[in-house]
């Protein structure tokens, strides 16, 4: 394979002193043996010998010079070659991911350094074991799973494994993984990454968590009771509901102090799930001093046993409220409803029951009442009357009255939009707030001109004001009937139409629980008024984590923040994981966050910590009638979007 120097010096008739300095020079260059001999390619010195070398110098020269750049350029490619193999080690086995190869049945080949974290094994300890080895649950079936996707789509994504390592720690981790296949199709290989996500997942569960339980009891929250009893509803069974109501509790925290209270309410809910404890139920707090227990499968005599022995147990209770103060004469409420007999939809069955807590109250309070269809009649037909006569009344004379709160930037506290609240305004000309009507008004029908109104009031404002092609928004809050009506939408294009105001400028505020209640509906009106041009919100967002997952599909431009999250940031740990976790969410997908409720410079330093983008609260302005609020000129402000 290789000529000594002296050979190649008989062969083309060069001097050895000439070779060796050719060599040097890199002319005609030789490799080298242990003991430090040259030694040149066979090929090479034949090829130089056949064309006459040692006799035409000039002849010679040319070759030399040809073959001096081509086994240069062969040079260069090796070393990007050898560079490129460097760079891609250092970034494999550098990389947090864990990069793996396996055989066609999943058996690791390889692996780089990230699984020490992974599993708490070296790479080499692990060939020829699979993910599934270290699977918490059943191994076979999640290796099943896993690999019958991947012989189905070719490649998995973000499958997410509960791994237990060497040591026995816990391991939440998210596999991608994409099949390798022979000539004939066949699985060769499978190669992907891994990556450790268990911080975020118990992220997730701790905001799932907090979503839907009470944050002072840590008992499931009203959210969770309307789920429990959906899902009852559904599966088509019988069973009870029971409201509980502390008697007087108003009293305490006016004599005590909220601290107190909130205390009684803690050790009212740690007596009651005591309780629960021996019993087929499951108990929640609806939050205040109300409490509910879910009797699935029982009826009316187990509905009552029950409600007896949780009054029982509130009035045996004693809670120390001060030094010198123990409150021994404790008592509450029950209402008591059956389904499907007491009502056969969600938000009838609540309604009936907190009517049958309400009748326990009136006749005199320390018992319980099952749900009494006759009285309610009569009770819901004489508030029924009274409220559509005071709103027909409103809207016939022109009593729908537009207050405004401004909404906030946090980065110079520059008012840079404002959010409509309607108000009806009674015949002795007090303002009633809409939690007082909105309810009756969607069940009466008259919801929807309501919200046709406070539109039609605030374009003509915006036209009156000249703020028509200005930057400032206007927040206006839209009902889920008013959403699913397409009726009202082809009004409310024809008002946008005639106004001339800019469609960019209205944006239509969606509580999450509307978004939820029909999925389709939301996404349907969604696009519509994106198309024309407004702007949509998602209000209450975090109230309840079921839109978490529709998010992405809900294509809104601004996240409104639950105020029950923001008023305790600066207190509870667990409001502000939630509330950075949602900042975060909002950011990911491109959406502006505003804070409802911000009410204490501590709390909006941590909202703008987290990037908040807004925020809204009496900490700035009390709602005041629209045409008292101060006209906002932001023609140049281009962050005001």
């Amino acid at each position: 394979m290789h000529y000594s120097i002296q050979q190649v010096s008989e062969m083309l008739g060069i001097p050895i002193q000439k070779l060796r300095r050719w060599d040097e020079q890199g002319v005609l260059i030789a490799s080298r043996t242990d003991g430090g001999h040259r030694r040149y390619s066979r090929e090479l010195i034949d090829r130089l010998a056949a064309s006459g070398l040692g006799t035409t110098s000039d002849k010679t020269n040319a070759e030399l010079a040809t073959i001096r750049k081509s086994l240069a350029e062969k040079r260069r490619v090796i070393q990007l070659l050898l560079d490129s193999e460097n760079r891609y080690r250092d970034l494999v086995e550098t990389s947090h991911d864990l990069i793996w190869t396996t055989d066609a049945q999943g058996r690791f080949t390889y692996l780089n350094n990230a699984a020490y974290e992974i599993f708490g094994l070296a790479p080499k300890d692990l060939i020829g074991r699979c993910f599934f080895d270290f699977e918490s649950g059943a191994s076979h079936i999640s290796n099943r799973r896993f690999l019958a996707t991947l012989k189905r789509d070719g490649e998995v994504k973000n499958y997410v494994s509960h791994l237990v390592t060497s040591k026995g720690q816990d391991r939440w981790i998210g596999i991608n993984a994409r099949v390798a296949l022979d000539d004939n199709g066949a699985i060769l290989a499978i190669r992907g990454t891994a990556r450790d996500i268990t911080e975020q997942h118990l992220a997730t569960l701790r905001i799932e968590h907090l979503a839907m339980h009470d944050a002072l009891t840590d008992l499931p929250n009203r959210h969770c009771l309307q789920r429990r009893i959906e899902e009852a509803l559904a599966a088509g069974g019988v069973g009870a509901l029971l409201f509980l109501d502390v008697d007087h509790f108003k009293y305490v925290n006016d004599n005590f102090g909220h601290r107190t209270g909130d205390h009684l309410i803690i050790g009212v809910g740690s007596v009651l799930r005591d309780l629960m404890r021996g019993l087929n139920g499951e108990l929640y707090r609806l939050g205040g001093d109300e409490f509910a227990i879910h009797l699935p499968a029982a009826l009316r005599k187990e509905a009552i046993e029950v409600a007896e022995r949780a009054l029982d147990a509130v009035r045996h209770y004693r809670f120390q409220a001060a030094e010198d103060k123990l409150i021994s004469n404790l008592t509450a409420s029950a209402g008591i409803a059956l389904y499907p007999f007491h009502g056969n939809d969600v938000l009838a069955l609540l309604s009936n029951v907190d009517i049958a807590m309400y009748q326990a109250k009136d006749l005199g309070r320390n018992r319980h009442m099952l749900f009494d269809q006759d009285s309610d009649i009569l009770r819901s037909t004489h508030r029924r009357i009274h409220w559509a006569k005071m709103l027909r009344d409103a809207l016939d004379e022109d009593r729908v009255v537009l207050f405004s709160q401004p909404v906030v930037r946090l980065k110079d506290h520059k008012t840079m939009h404002h959010e409509i609240l309607a108000r009806i305004r009674d015949e002795d000309g007090r303002h009633i707030p809409p939690a007082n009507f909105l309810e009756i008004a969607e069940s009466l029908g008259l919801i929807k001109d309501i919200d046709l109104r406070v539109v039609e009031k605030l374009l003509a404002f915006m036209r009156e004001n000249h703020q028509i092609g200005k930057r400032v928004r206007y927040f206006v809050n839209i009902s889920r009937v008013s959403m699913s009506d397409p009726d009202w939408t082809r009004r409310f294009v024809a008002l946008l139409r005639d106004s001339g105001v800019n469609p960019s400028q209205l944006v239509f505020e969606i509580t999450e629980t509307a978004a939820m209640a029909e999925i389709d509906v939301t996404l349907t009106f969604i696009r519509q008024l994106k198309d024309l041009g407004c702007r949509i919100a998602l209000d209450d967002f975090g109230a309840g984590f079921s839109s978490f997952y529709y998010l992405k599909r809900f294509d809104v431009d601004y996240l409104k923040i639950d105020g029950s999250f923001i008023r305790d940031l600066a207190t509870d740990e667990g409001s502000r994981i939630f509330v950075r976790a949602l900042n975060d969410l909002a950011h990911g997908l491109d959406k502006q966050v505003i804070a409802e409720g911000a009410e204490t410079q501590e709390v909006l330093k941590l909202l703008s910590e987290m990037g908040t983008q807004f925020a809204q609260g009496n900490q700035f302005q009390r709602p005041v009638p629209l045409e008292n609020q101060p006209v906002l000129e932001l023609e140049t402000s281009a962050s005001a979007a």
